[in-house]
């Protein structure tokens, strides 16, 4: 539980400098830390594996559907610009609120968009989501990281 207080603490940081310059950030900190324990159970040491990158388990595809953010304003034609996006906590993340920002929407059909919404959209993809089911690993620390921060 410690480690998931210290990943929380570390995302909320980097969403509080992030909310200062973009206010309209649809993810919550406690939700996007609790999208990163889910996925990957937040290892930021882990650099690429197949097509995914990063803490947030980010593809090419993701990053570009949310705005191709950089890493000190790197050219997003860059070879190296997802990459090193997707590898770097804070540019994954603005990724990840790029992408929701994009694609909210109500998947579950309980009609609000919240952290349950998101998640699924991370897992499944924007046009993946409607009446789609997370489960295995992923929805237990989901649940469990929710549990944890509450609110979410």
């Amino acid at each position: 539980m410690a480690r998931v207080d210290s990943v929380l603490l570390t995302v909320a940081a980097l969403c509080f400098t992030a909310a200062t310059a973009q206010q309209n950030l649809p993810v919550n900190q406690q939700c996007l830390g609790c999208i990163c324990e889910a996925i990957s159970s937040c290892d930021t040491s882990d650099g690429c594996s197949g097509n995914v990158c990063g803490p947030f388990r980010i593809t090419w595809a993701y990053w570009a559907d949310a705005g191709k953010p950089t890493v000190n304003n790197e050219s997003p034609e860059a070879a190296s610009a997802y990459a090193n996006c997707a590898r770097d906590t804070y540019c994954s993340a603005l990724a990840v609120q790029g992408y929701m920002n994009k694609f909210q929407q109500d998947c579950n059909g309980d009609g609000k968009i919240d952290c349950d919404d998101f998640v699924t959209i991370h897992k499944l993809g924007g046009y993946g989501c409607k009446g789609g089911v997370i489960t295995g690993i992923y929805q237990q620390r989901y649940q469990q990281c929710k549990a944890l921060v509450g609110g979410i």
